[in-house]
């Protein structure tokens, strides 16, 4: 009778576990956004390994084929905004779920090194589950989980919705914008 009344409690747990799960997947714009915050990352070097940090701590312009001059983070990956999210009155990021795991956002730390990026347009938003996303002029930012390589923009114009950011947060336009260069849902 014990063994039974454990496999009911584990059967029990599991089917709770996957109704958590599939309702955190189904939607792409979940309730509130999250707040802004008012301080901008501290800039300058830090210290410590780099290894221990996530690649979103550097911002920093590069030449991608096809797209131009963008933002990438420290392991050279393009950085992404959304035009489902807001800049003004305040950032707010609109990509939850299914989408942030094919667009995971781009982590705040607290000490971001920019190089070729006016210091003064990098700011943070708070996300839904408490986390911190680097923002370019208020833009939310992202990374393309199909971008395998730095300096690859397989995200750019995916959906019609989705940009490689500019060093002023504006959208990289392209001759082929609205079709992507690579495939997958827009969200």
């Amino acid at each position: 009778m014990l063994r039974n009344q454990r496999i009911a409690v584990g059967a029990t747990a599991g089917a709770f576990a996957l109704a958590l799960a599939v309702g955190g997947c189904g939607s792409s714009n979940s309730g509130s956004g999250g707040s802004t915050s008012t301080t901008s990352p501290s800039t300058g070097n830090s210290s410590g390994s780099s290894t221990a940090r996530p690649a979103a701590d550097t911002l920093s312009t590069a030449k991608v084929d096809k797209v131009g001059t963008v933002v990438v983070d420290g392991k050279g990956f393009v950085l992404y905004r959304f035009d489902k999210d807001t800049a003004k009155p305040t950032p707010r990021s609109n990509c939850y779920g299914t989408c942030a795991a094919q667009w995971p956002p781009a982590p705040a730390n607290g000490h971001v090194t920019v190089k070729g990026i006016d210091k003064s347009l990098v700011g943070t938003v708070t996300r839904n589950d408490g986390t911190q996303q680097l923002t370019l002029a208020g833009w939310p930012l992202y990374r393309y989980a199909k971008d395998d390589e730095p300096h690859e923009a397989y995200g750019q114009g995916v959906g019609g919705i989705w940009f490689a950011a500019t060093p002023t947060g504006a959208k990289a336009m392209t001759s082929d914008t609205g079709s992507g260069s690579g495939s997958g849902s827009g969200y």
